[in-house]
């Protein structure tokens, strides 16, 4: 079982390093050759990551839009939740005390003004599904809400399936190596995320505007965060086959995936709060000894099924042909 988890390892890293594209960016002419205006314009995206032609999805319920700029302006433009911007230009008011950065968007020919560029980021969303899903995913209030919802859920889902002596991850697995697997790696993950969070919040922000699938064309900390989302999915996937394959009831594999998505979203939660508050990296790995110790516990086989001869690891109903077993039989 060992050898048939490295070889699924090195055979998903083959095939990422196979179809891994290298993107080389957009030929950037001498900078001799530049003027003034592409020069400002170039130094602008460094430090705000987007500059004009960039691409938004309004997120707030309207944007309020000036036809000038303050000193000038004599209407205002509304466009609503859900419709795409584009930057047409981006001006610099000293004078202004509240943000000295304005930002003219358009929607379309008719419909285009400036406004504060804090005003502007508050309301918009990269026009990118990552940049969006990103945006979903850290929402403070929704990550409070999901703590509680899944902190909630997972005992009493626990409590569940331990009281019908249901398979469960950690506690009485089957004998796989994938869910230990997956529950380590969302774990990572989480750690990772919050890691960036804290100590490369410019790069994260960086790849906010530009997102990549890719782990092989980023910076090596993003980079290893992509490879363990990806190698998490490739695990899930993993996951799911082989307890169908173990289980051959229906209903307790879902039951096992529904216990081993419950683990995983717990993982989730505690480890993006807590290694916000350094705690995590202590807790991730009392996690991994606990989950490695629990793995190599729970694969030991002490009973043969009296049915079809297999091994399995405790009384009840046997994986394979579902033949109930108890020391009476």
């Amino acid at each position: 079982m060992f050898m048939q988890f490295v070889r699924f390892y090195i055979c998903a890293l083959v095939a990422c390093l196979l179809t891994g594209c290298y993107h080389r960016g957009q030929q950037t002419p001498d900078a001799w050759d530049l003027t003034k205006q592409q020069l400002d314009s170039i130094s602008f995206s460094t430090t705000h990551h987007y500059t004009q032609n960039y691409n938004f999805v309004v997120t707030a319920p309207q944007l309020q839009l000036s036809d000038a700029l303050p000193d000038y302006a004599f209407d205002t433009m509304y466009i609503d939740r859900g419709e795409r911007i584009v930057v047409a230009d981006i001006c610099t008011l000293p004078t202004d005390s509240i943000d000295s950065v304005w930002v003219k968007v358009a929607r379309d020919q008719a419909v285009q003004g400036w406004l504060r560029e804090s005003e502007l980021l508050a309301g918009v969303s990269p026009d990118d599904p990552i940049s969006q899903f990103i945006d979903l995913f850290s929402d403070i209030h929704l990550l409070v809400f999901m703590a509680f919802c899944v902190l909630v859920g997972g005992a009493y889902a626990m409590h569940r399936l331990e009281r019908r002596q249901a398979y469960l991850v950690h506690f009485r697995d089957i004998n796989s190596p994938y869910p230990t697997a997956l529950c380590l790696l969302v774990a990572i993950s989480a750690t990772l995320y919050a890691s960036i969070q804290l100590f490369g919040a410019e790069s994260w922000r960086h790849y906010y505007f530009h997102p990549s699938l890719n782990p092989f064309a980023l910076p090596w900390h993003l980079g290893l965060f992509v490879a363990s989302v990806w190698a998490a999915i490739i695990t899930a996937l993993a996951a799911v086959e082989d307890t169908f394959r173990q289980l051959k009831s229906t209903a307790d594999a879902v039951l096992y995936l529904g216990g081993l998505l419950s683990v995983c979203a717990v993982n989730y939660v505690v480890f993006s709060i807590f290694t916000l508050y350094y705690v995590g990296y202590l807790l991730l790995a009392v996690y991994i000894v606990f989950a490695v110790i629990r793995y190599f516990s729970n694969r030991r086989s002490h009973y043969l099924c009296g049915r079809c001869g297999t091994p399995i690891q405790t009384e009840g109903r046997c994986p394979h042909c579902g033949a109930i077993n108890t020391k009476d039989n």
